[in-house]
């Protein structure tokens, strides 16, 4: 790079240097890879022949009566025309693939940033260190995600649930330590006072007490997973997505809108049921 005056700066080679170390990375620990590339296989071939084994209506009626359970009549009808919906306009497998993918990625960004998130609230040296590594990872676009997915996962679904995870996690580590840093300090001295153990007060007092904005951080865990599921049909993952990707390379705005409704209804009801969760529950009088 060189400007006016004939003085030149030599270009940093970044993008060789990150094409050496994920070559390095493919070469040696390809084994590995493979090894997880099978077991997630099998995990999601499992979930999703369950979930296409039941009946339709079988699905609609559970979906419906766990929307009355845990948010009432208005969601559970809500539930009843959007998913009868989706199977009238015949987007019914694809619904449950991307489900099944949304379902696999949000157990395991949540089983990954639970826990991160708890040592961040415990540690301020690993806040500190952390903070800025989600910022960095809220930061990145998400089409960058599915680069480094392709060549250790290849081409299809294992691929966009790796780089589901690493996109929806952000959210889950940062309202974790959130609800744990927001503990009131005299409920903790009071813990200490009667000689709670570090281990009784995060697991008896500080988690039940954050448990709202972790689930709050969980709900934005499974917004962001849905929606890189779709944008990782582009690397053959399944499912609504794939609807939409193949209604742009066919140019049928229709299927597309239709595809786009689907993924909607998808993503209210999962908002919708994991906000029931977020929400502190009032005593009954």
């Amino acid at each position: 790079m060189s400007d006016a005056t004939g003085f030149s700066i030599p270009k940093i080679e970044l993008g060789d240097w990150i094409e050496t170390g994920l070559d390095y990375l493919t070469t040696n620990y390809s084994s590995i890879t493979r090894g997880i590339s099978k077991f997630t296989e099998t995990g999601i071939d499992v979930l999703n022949d369950a979930l296409m084994w039941l009946p339709e209506w079988a699905l609609i009626a559970l979906v419906t009566l766990l929307c009355w359970r845990l948010a009432g009549t208005r969601l559970a009808i809500g539930s009843v025309l959007g998913l009868g919906l989706i199977w009238n306009l015949d987007l019914w497998d694809p619904m449950i693939e991307s489900l099944t993918l949304v379902v696999i990625a949000t157990l395991v960004a949540v089983v990954i940033a639970v826990p991160l998130g708890i040592l961040a609230a415990l540690s301020d040296r690993f806040y500190k260190v952390i903070m800025p590594v989600l910022d960095f990872m809220q930061t990145m676009p998400a089409f960058v995600y599915l680069i480094p997915a392709i060549p250790f996962f290849g081409i299809g679904s294992v691929s966009a649930i790796f780089a589901t995870v690493i996109f929806s996690m952000p959210p889950a580590i940062r309202f974790t330590t959130l609800g744990i840093r927001q503990v009131p300090n005299d409920l903790i001295e009071a813990a200490d006072a009667f000689g709670a153990t570090r281990s009784q007060k995060l697991f008896k007092l500080q988690l039940p007490l954050s448990l709202p904005t972790v689930m709050a951080g969980i709900n934005q865990t499974i917004m962001l997973a849905l929606s890189m599921v779709v944008i990782a049909a582009m690397i053959g993952a399944d499912g609504l997505g794939n609807e939409v990707w193949k209604a742009i390379q066919r140019l049928r705005p229709g299927d597309g809108f239709e595809a786009g409704i689907a993924v909607v209804i998808l993503a209210m009801l999962l908002d919708r049921l994991t906000q029931t969760f977020s929400k502190e529950k009032k005593p009954r009088s």
